[in-house]
């Protein structure tokens, strides 16, 4: 979905929630995993997402990469043998910016699978997590780390806003269960999360 499109947050929300059921949240723990460093204006995406999360969530998931404390290339395999050892049965969801054709630039991507950081900067990196939400901020192909941080910030920023949205409604729809039927059931509840 793109950032721009109505409803994008509720949207986001319904296709990450049933994703995070599939595997098994709300009995087994929720981590977010938001990658990225505040160095680079396009690569600022994940620890954007991570600051919304952090004060929106803190009950229901451990969220990981922030502005004041990245996860990023230098200390993500770090980060993992961290998680494997003190959250070992956690559902981990991955959250990072990356690099597309021009068509597809604002475009918001959420799945079940791991997420490879770093490819589109050619970069080879452990994959992550069991599913994953992605922000194509800009074009790749050419000078990705150049293209990274000319990136504009408002895109960057409104982006972050709709996935900070969408995860926390995705969060809020799992653990309600298979009987809340969709963002609808749970909007007087979280109606500032259905942007």
């Amino acid at each position: 979905m793109h950032y721009e499109q109505p409803g994008a947050g509720a949207l986001l929300g319904g296709a990450l929630g049933q994703v995070l059921q599939n595997l098994g949240f709300p009995r087994r723990p929720l981590v977010f995993l938001c990658i990225g460093t505040d160095r680079s204006t396009g690569d600022a995406l994940g620890p954007l997402v991570g600051e919304r999360l952090r004060s929106a969530l803190a009950q229901e998931a451990v969220v990981l990469g922030t502005l004041g404390e990245p996860v990023h290339a230098s200390n993500l395999q770090e980060m993992l043998l961290h998680l494997r050892e003190r959250q070992p049965g956690a559902v981990v969801c991955a959250i990072d910016a990356c690099l597309g054709r021009l068509e597809t630039v604002g475009t918001i991507t959420v799945g079940a699978g791991a997420l490879a950081p770093g490819a589109g900067v050619n970069k080879a990196r452990p994959e992550v997590g069991a599913a994953f939400v992605t922000g194509t901020v800009n074009v790749g192909g050419f000078m990705e780390y150049f293209v990274l941080q000319n990136t504009r910030l408002h895109l960057v920023m409104r982006m972050a806003e709709v996935i900070g949205r969408g995860l926390t409604l995705a969060v809020r729809l799992a653990a309600a269960g298979p009987s809340a039927g969709g963002p609808q059931d749970v909007a007087p509840a979280v109606a500032w999360s259905a942007g």
